[in-house]
């Protein structure tokens, strides 16, 4: 049942009642990358993290499956993570490789390249143009980026995008981010169904295992709803932030910054 971010448990304080939810074991950790591992940036190429938290991701990883899930390009957050020991699902689940089995593939999204490069063109074209917009093409996706736009001109990014919707009703749709517009096929995928497929495949839809995602962005919410009864999902950020604020979330605990994830992590892998 979705509750306001404000009403949620903290993950630290409430640790001995995760311990207990954790106990006799195995835990699966789907983490999102912008703004769960690294702080939101201007510049999308900015967002590198941190080497304390890349060595706790990489001890987590010693010591259970750990997989980064995320809008961004696969080979993109492999760059930025500078770990190849992860399981990482790109372009919001449609691009997911393993260090053991290496590319694992699914159909989903398939047949849309075509249409997606046409999508491209076409916003580069007519969104670049204003200053501080960027236009940036992913394997299964189009993103458009406006944080950096004035404010008066941010609508018509919006009504640049609901035109080209306008034209493919049936093949497309747009999912808000944290400033940030995705472009993606219209098709029954995301960041939930990725995980649920990860769990079948990596063969941890079992009774010893719990999945837990972590996760600040409104595309995370399929991944909590995924998980409600079977996992443990916990929503990254402040009820009081402007870009939370209302929020609703279907997420079970809440960390407040990126230092507490870390420091969560640092536990879970102790």
């Amino acid at each position: 049942m979705p509750r306001n971010v404000g009403d949620l448990p903290h993950a630290v304080e409430h640790q001995k009642e995760l311990e207990e939810r954790l106990s006799g074991k195995r835990p699966a950790v789907f983490l999102d990358y912008d703004g769960t591992l690294t702080p939101i940036v201007d510049r999308p190429e900015d967002a590198v993290i941190s080497e304390s938290m890349r060595e706790v991701i990489s001890g987590l990883a010693s010591r259970c499956p750990v997989c980064v899930v995320s809008g961004r390009d696969r080979q993109v957050v492999q760059d930025l993570m500078g770990l190849d020991d992860l399981i990482v699902a790109g372009s919001h689940g449609f691009d997911i490789w393993s260090p053991d089995e290496g590319k694992i593939q699914h159909d989903a999204g398939e047949g849309t390249e075509e249409l997606l490069d046409e999508v491209k063109t076409r916003l580069q074209e007519e969104i670049e143009p204003f200053e501080g917009a960027a236009v940036e093409p992913k394997k299964a996706s189009v993103a458009v980026h406006y944080r950096l736009v004035s404010e008066e001109n941010r609508p018509k990014m919006k009504e640049i995008l609901d035109a080209v919707l306008d034209e493919h009703p049936d093949d497309l749709k747009v999912t808000p981010g944290k400033m940030v517009y995705e472009v993606q096929p219209k098709i029954d995928w995301d960041k939930g169904k990725a995980v649920l497929y990860l769990l079948e495949t990596l063969e941890l839809d079992r009774d010893d295992v719990v999945p837990i995602y972590v996760g600040d962005d409104v595309t995370d919410e399929d991944a909590f709803e995924a998980l409600e009864g079977r996992g443990l999902g916990i929503f990254v950020g402040e009820a009081d932030d402007p870009e939370v604020s209302g929020r609703t979330t279907s997420a079970d605990y809440v960390l407040y910054s990126i230092p507490e994830v870390e420091n969560f992590l640092d536990g879970l892998a102790r």
